[in-house]
């Protein structure tokens, strides 16, 4: 398969960018040294001890050590040189590998995902096309496997189950490269000889260590394909590390047919003397430096896991303004290290160690080879004749080692099993919830016909502002908002529908990101927004969203009065024709930075809001808050006065201030469901769900302006009506309040509690009474109370 110019292949007729962009391969190349090959390079460490051991005992003789460096020459000449550089190198999806990048490229090129929430207009994205520009017709095996549910679910478990094995050598290499190293200290004549005890010891001070330092970031930016182009792998590879390795087997071979005895440490006994502390000191760095690379792996298959909607939201911290997918995720880390410890700790061999790595490698290997050869045979558009020879020849090679890893399942390799077991069960579990739930909500939605019905204020008072009302759902509006228009009595005048999906590529452009449509007739002010990200793509908390929304939407507005396809929409269809809008080519609003004095608050009928403002004023006299602010341009085009009523009423709108709301839903297996079903729903996702992250941490929403509502009861309550109407004045203006942190915010509220807190407690009365839990802050409701919460 041709390497594509933007993969890193020196394709140019320029001799000056020739140079450039060798020059940039060879820095790249490297680069991977320690990163992409750092557990492969650390592997001398253990191999010729892992392989004579057991019965392979009693034939420690130089004719079955040169075996034994055959068979690892032609292990490393036909898997990694042969098969993953030739081969699946070229099957990237835009720089991305491994599993997860396979099973994507598969999913946009065949129906076999299970999540319904994907769209026509996710395929007109600049990463979505690859392979071939004209596809040919689906073969007879696509079909077959599209047609059956139980075939594409099967994939998926094989795809989990790479993943949860990739998540598991993040457990076992640390262990076995950081053991191995550190084992040298054992031997005679080193002038350290410590004891076993001491080695494990001293072993588990530099995992602790490793993992402590992990949230630096160092080595996350380039632990997987997607930081590296496919030229500079293969050179890496081809020209220093195989070679090298293939020397390094060679010269312990040779040292052992002479010195069989130093088998159990083959590595240090076979280097000279002088050079043991170098080397040593080389050996323990080249291992937490592999080690670093796995664990960033594992922080980047969870991510990917997430995206695709197979992993429990956790918190995903970018770690670096400079180097974009450089990520630490605590929960993850802070697990890893404890199993990692256990392990080190429980076996204290690196041979038993050995054998629940080995289990998991080959694993991996034959899941990869069956998702490349449905690749050949799907996406590149081969013929099935040379998928199905792909497939047997490299399963014939990878079978026999992975029966040889099985038999060792006794002697340690059932820690892979286990580790994988328990990682593929909860991202099984999390992915049936979650698709259950999101047909749910589907098959729940409001009928647009009621809204209709209801009339452009929905027979409620519409206040200034703008509500974004999150939603998994990206056609139709969610249940929950019937709920807030049965029981509330006032709602902002500008509603945004705001669903936040992933689709299966591993970048949106920026410009591509926002799918803006609308709701109900113009009158209504009611808008759709989809916001697409890739599973490598990370949501940035810059707090710049709010502004690229409302560009979006101005944008929006703006094209569908000069556009006939979205102008019609008003006659046919209020839910139906959506735009990409790109935020980059704003033309429609004028945007001006200002410093900000809390306007907001000023303007609040709330005399609390105003006291409290004007002593956060006078201690705090050198922060000002720093705000995007929109105007009309005064010139150019004659506008449409519709169109420049709706934007004015859409700047005005944000001017009073955006609260972030957020519906909570309850998945309970039906009761005549089966007790598989319940086990997995009401236990393992209603666990899951309970001790995730919540969904607004994982959105990056502000907390300050966020309003959580659970429920669906219908009653209504007078006292909801004075609730609401405050929330609707407190979530925007209190967001302002938080200009320094949100713990001196509210250290601040508790001077006002005898005031505010009476008064909240008689509202969370009459929520409570009709079912709906409103929330601000949790913060705000603990600190208010005396450090206790209300729920």
């Amino acid at each position: 398969m041709p390497i594509e110019p933007e993969s890193g292949a020196l394709i140019s007729r320029n001799p000056s960018q020739f140079f450039l962009s060798l020059s940039r391969n060879l820095l790249l190349a490297y680069q991977s040294f320690g990163v992409v090959y750092g557990g492969l390079s650390t592997s001398p460490l253990y191999v010729y001890r892992s392989v004579f051991v057991g019965n392979l005992e009693e034939y420690e003789t130089p004719e079955v050590i040169f075996g034994a460096f055959s068979l690892i020459f032609w292990t490393l000449t036909l898997i990694p040189l042969l098969k993953y550089a030739l081969f699946v190198l070229s099957a990237d999806d835009n720089g991305e590998g491994g599993t997860i990048a396979l099973y994507s490229l598969l999913c946009r090129h065949a129906k076999f995902s299970l999540l319904p929430n994907q769209q026509a207009a996710d395929e007109e994205l600049s990463s979505y096309k690859y392979g071939p520009s004209q596809p040919l017709s689906a073969s007879p095996l696509k079909r077959f496997l599209e047609k059956h549910k139980k075939l594409r679910t099967s994939l998926l478990i094989v795809v989990l189950l790479g993943a949860s094995m990739v998540i598991g050598d993040g457990v076992i290499t640390p262990a076995i490269s950081v053991m191995s190293a550190v084992s040298g200290l054992q031997i005679q004549g080193a002038g350290v000889e410590l004891t076993h005890g001491a080695v494990l010891l001293l072993s588990c001070v530099i995992l602790i260590g490793l993992f402590a330092l992990q949230h630096t970031g160092t080595e996350a930016m380039f632990a997987d394909l997607g930081h590296f182009t496919a030229f500079s792998i293969r050179l890496a590879f081809a020209v220093i590390v195989y070679p090298i390795l293939v020397i390094q087997y060679m010269g312990q071979a040779a040292y052992l047919s002479k010195n069989v005895t130093s088998i159990p440490h083959s590595f240090y006994k076979s280097i000279p003397e002088p050079v043991f502390w170098p080397v040593f000191v080389i050996a323990t760095l080249a291992s937490v430096v592999g080690s670093q690379a796995i664990i960033s792996a594992t922080f980047s298959i969870v991510k990917q896991c997430h995206a695709l909607g197979c992993f429990p939201r956790v918190k995903i911290v970018h770690t670096s303004k400079h180097m974009f997918g450089q990520i630490y995720i605590p929960e993850i880390n802070w697990i890893l290290m404890i199993l990692t410890l256990l392990i080190a700790v429980g076996f204290q061999d690196t041979t038993l160690i050995g054998n629940a790595y080995g289990l998991v490698c080959m694993t991996v290997m034959f899941i990869t080879t069956f998702l490349m050869a449905l690749v050949i045979a799907f996406v590149w558009q081969k013929n099935v004749a040379y998928a199905a020879l792909f497939l047997v020849s490299f399963w014939f090679i990878e079978g026999i080692y992975l029966s040889a890893a099985i038999m060792k399942v006794p002697h340690g390799g059932w820690v892979s099993l286990l580790l994988a077991f328990v990682f593929m069960v909860v991202m099984y579990v999390w992915h049936y919830g979650t698709r259950k739930k999101y047909n749910h909500d589907l098959h729940n939605k409001v009928s647009l016909k009621w809204l209709l019905g209801l009339g452009p204020s929905l027979g409620i008072v519409r206040v200034p502002g703008i509500g974004l009302i999150y939603s998994e759902l990206a056609t139709g509006v969610p249940s929950i908002f019937s709920h807030f228009v049965t029981n509330l009595p006032a709602f902002h005048n500008v509603l945004v529908f705001v669903c936040v999906k992933h689709v299966p590529v591993p970048f949106v452009l920026p410009e591509e990101r926002f799918l803006i449509g609308r709701i109900c007739p113009r009158p209504y002010r009611m808008y759709r927004c989809i916001v697409r990200y890739g599973y490598k793509d990370i949501q940035r908390d810059d707090g710049n969203f709010e502004n690229q929304l409302i560009q979006s939407i101005a944008e929006f507005i703006q094209m569908e009065a000069v556009e006939p396809q979205f102008s019609s929409s008003e006659n046919t269809s209020f839910d139906g024709r959506m735009a990409v809008i790109s935020t980059r080519s704003n033309t429609t609003l004028i945007v001006s930075d200002q410093l900000d004095s809390m306007g907001s608050i000023q303007s609040s009928k709330s005399l609390m809001l105003q006291r409290l403002r004007s002593e956060y004023d006078d201690e705090n006299p050198q922060i000002r808050r720093r705000q995007v602010r929109f105007q009309l341009p005064s010139s150019g085009p004659v506008m449409d006065s519709a169109v420049r009523d709706e934007l004015l009423q859409l700047i005005q709108a944000k001017e009073a201030g955006v609260a972030y709301i957020m519906g909570h839903s309850y998945v309970k297996a039906r009761r005549s469901s089966s007790y598989l079903k319940k086990l997995v729903i009401d236990i393992g996702y209603s666990f899951l769900r309970k001790n995730c992250r919540g969904p607004a941490v994982a959105l990056h929403i502000p907390h300050i302006s966020l309003i959580e509502i659970n429920g669906s009861q219908k009653t209504v309550n007078p006292i909801l009506k004075r609730t609401w109407a405050m929330l609707l004045e407190i979530g925007p203006a209190s967001r302002a309040v938080a200009s320094v942190s949100r713990q001196d915010w509210a250290n601040k509220l508790i001077h006002w509690k005898t005031e505010f807190v009476d008064t909240l407690k008689h509202c969370w009365l009459g929520i409570k009474l009709i079912g709906i839990d409103v929330k601000i802050s949790s913060r705000l409701l603990v600190n208010l109370n005396g450090g206790k919460s209300f729920s």
